[in-house]
């Protein structure tokens, strides 16, 4: 059994390996938790010595246990070829993640939707899901070429809010049919729009773009309207996760 797992491990670190199987690695006590409380599938649970390095580690080792979850203990060295960490804390759980329908992205007011168009780096897509669940969004969509949502990179960056939060991949023109037919304002982030008060009382979805090109042209020809954050002179523009913390906490408080 041993090696299966392990052999099963090492495919889900390819993403062909992840999208043919329709599995995903948690790593860390704090995905493993997250991926527990969230009631996600768990298939296998790995461990090492390094978990009982902390009491924290040791409770998530007992949780597991008590919920039914049969856990392999791996030696240290083995364990830490299998993960995608640098420090690894010694616990690594094959999860099934679930899979979310167009049907449950609902925005409404002051829960916008995001929309990442393209943004490619693993760090910025974990932090606006994290953020997005965070701030009560309505779920995320992305579009082609957005950095996948369980690399193992991308996952960690979600701190959980993947297992809880609505996210869905399509196109550029299935969101313009599900937007028309939702009544949904598509609102493209700019620097130097501003977010109207109004805003905060319509369902909207917030375009975010690439890191380098932006946000495609072809959304000029049919999107709503820009909306963005006034900068101080001479300032180009934000980190795009940071942007979208900012729009979606304009677009949410009270």
């Amino acid at each position: 059994m041993s090696q299966t797992v392990h052999t099963l491990v090492r495919d889900l670190g390819l993403r062909r390996g992840r999208e043919r199987r329709g599995l995903a690695i948690a790593e860390g006590v704090r995905l493993v938790e997250e991926a527990l409380a969230a009631g996600i599938t768990i298939r296998h649970v790995l461990v090492s010595s390094a978990l009982e390095a902390t009491s924290r580690g040791r409770a998530l080792k007992t949780a597991l246990a008590a919920a039914g979850h049969p856990i392999e203990e791996t030696a240290l060295l083995e364990f830490d070829s299998l993960g995608d960490t640098e420090h690894s804390q010694g616990v690594l759980a094959v999860i099934e993640p679930r899979r979310w329908t167009l049907e449950e992205i609902r925005p409404s007011r002051r829960s916008p939707v995001l929309v990442l168009d393209g943004v490619q780096d693993p760090g910025n897509v974990g932090t606006m899901v994290r953020t997005a669940w965070a701030l009560g969004s309505g779920g995320v969509l992305a579009l082609p070429g957005t950095a996948e949502l369980y690399n193992p990179k991308t996952l960690r960056a979600t701190m959980g809010g993947a297992f809880h939060l609505p996210y869905v991949s399509l196109d550029e023109g299935q969101l313009m049919h599900w937007a028309r037919g939702e009544d949904v304002r598509v609102l493209l982030a700019a620097p130097g729009a501003e977010v109207a008060p109004d805003l905060r009382d319509q369902a909207v979805a917030i375009v975010v773009g690439n890191e380098g090109a932006g946000i495609r042209p072809s959304f000029a020809a049919w999107a709503d309207g820009k909306v963005g954050i006034p900068l101080r002179i001479g300032a180009e523009s934000l980190n795009v996760g940071v942007a979208a913390g900012i729009l979606l906490y304009e677009l949410t408080r009270e």
